[in-house]
């Protein structure tokens, strides 16, 4: 049996190589902060520069390394949309909010961008669009209805490619067509991950990792928190841990569904293997219910491969096989390629599949991004930073939304493999 691991095989994300989590010197807790903000990813660094910038004492506490979790793990992709439609959304919330509620997701990706530029962040952000490819005729009929018929206000630039014309996006024959999105972009996660934290520190912000909480409790008008290194005394608390998200925030936990998504990195490539199957080297995501989404690492050098490819949750090393059979079945043209990374990390999904952000116990929280974070994550960091700080610009439309759970869902998503097995039934059955 063909041995598909490259001699240099890790077990952790591709983007780890060059851009490692920074190196902390350990220091002692403090005995009190104004701000206390658990999770030190996007979400919860981006709070922290919002808050150290408006001039609040501001400690971030992760419970292994700076930005460990699906921050510096995901794919790099930037999507601007937010999961329900605008029907679903209008039966729940009325024709107004729910018009707000899609275009927030919107302004998320614009957000972003700007942010980027603004700030200066070295992120290898590449605007170059996405191919989203259809997985069977109707999902492409599908599409083009879809695209060219936009509610007024919702509005997305987007073209379509038939299957005929679709080797002028992505080199493979399995699809049938699919739509361009310009406006979708790229990055490299972990470098944007580290950029965000030398903004925060650069504003003032204190950063603990290996400092993980085990307990919150109201004292006073504040919350005293219990961590691995001590006590610390806060008057705010933002909990910001969103795919990770544990005991110590039961209500919180409630309404997280930690789903695990799983990655690979090929070995080199040649650089026009890799521009054959990427022509303009845009992301690219699938039709699917279980969708498959990658694209070319920034090097132009391998391909980043991610989805879900197991009924439970396995470790990278058993789900690598997976990813790359499904790898090679879209580009014969690699079928001897090798896998030099394998990882994953656990993603927030919710149970009305959209990203909440609020207040609850007094403590702030923003998270629930559904597979689509890193606009979204950033985005709502910001806000729920700026909430803290009282700012009007804090307001979001999701302020309005319910955050809820399910009868007996305590945060073990025991359902998943049986949701699983119908997702992959709908997919095959092309619907």
């Amino acid at each position: 049996m063909q041995d598909i691991f490259s001699e240099d095989y890790q077990e952790k994300p591709y983007w780890w190589d060059i851009n490692p989590a920074p190196q902390i010197p350990d220091q002692q807790l403090p005995a009190r902060t104004e701000v206390a903000i658990v999770g030190s990813g996007y979400t919860g660094v981006c709070a922290a520069i919002q808050t150290a910038r408006g001039g609040r004492e501001t400690l971030v506490l992760d419970a292994d390394r700076l930005g460990w979790g699906c921050s510096s793990r995901n794919g790099g992709q930037i999507s601007n949309t937010l999961k329900p439609s605008l029907s679903t959304l209008t039966r729940k919330y009325g024709a107004d909010l729910a018009l707000q509620i899609l275009q927030e997701g919107q302004r998320s990706m614009t957000f972003i961008r700007d942010f980027i530029a603004e700030e200066q962040l070295d992120c290898d952000f590449r605007p170059k669009g996405k191919f989203r490819a259809a997985h069977n005729p109707a999902q492409y009929e599908a599409m083009a209805k879809k695209y060219a018929n936009q509610t007024k206000g919702l509005e997305v630039e987007a073209h379509m490619v038939p299957r005929s014309e679709q080797r002028s996006e992505i080199g493979t024959d399995a699809y049938f067509g699919g739509a361009v999105l310009p406006e979708n972009a790229a990055l490299d996660p972990a470098k944007l991950q580290n950029e965000l934290l030398d903004r925060a520190h650069e504003a003032g912000a204190t950063f603990m990792s290996h400092c993980g909480v085990e307990n919150i409790s109201r004292e006073g008008k504040g919350f005293r928190l219990r961590t691995a290194k001590g006590e610390v005394f806060a008057d705010d608390v933002i909990i910001a841990t969103s795919g990770y998200t544990g005991e110590v925030t039961p209500w919180l936990r409630r309404r997280v569904i930690p789903i695990g998504s799983y990655m690979i990195a090929t070995e080199e490539l040649p650089p026009d293997t890799v521009r054959e199957m990427f022509p303009n080297d845009r992301i690219v995501t699938d039709s699917r219910n279980l969708v498959y989404y990658y694209r070319a690492s920034p090097d132009g050098r391998r391909v980043l491969f991610g989805g879900r490819v197991c009924l439970t949750e396995t470790d990278p090393r058993a789900s690598a096989p997976l990813l790359r059979k499904e790898l090679i079945a879209l580009f014969p043209q690699i079928s001897d390629v090798r896998v030099s990374h394998s990882w994953m990390g656990f993603v927030d999904f919710t149970f009305d599949s959209m990203p909440h952000v609020g207040k609850h116990d007094g403590m702030y929280y923003a998270m629930g991004y559904c597979g689509s974070g890193i606009a979204t994550a950033t985005y709502l960091g910001t806000r729920v930073g700026q909430q803290l700080l009282g700012l009007p610009e804090g307001r979001t439309p999701l302020d309005e939304t319910r955050f809820s759970t399910r009868p007996f869902y305590t945060g073990n998503p025991w359902f998943l493999s049986q949701s699983i097995r119908y997702y992959r039934w709908k997919d095959a059955s092309g619907r």
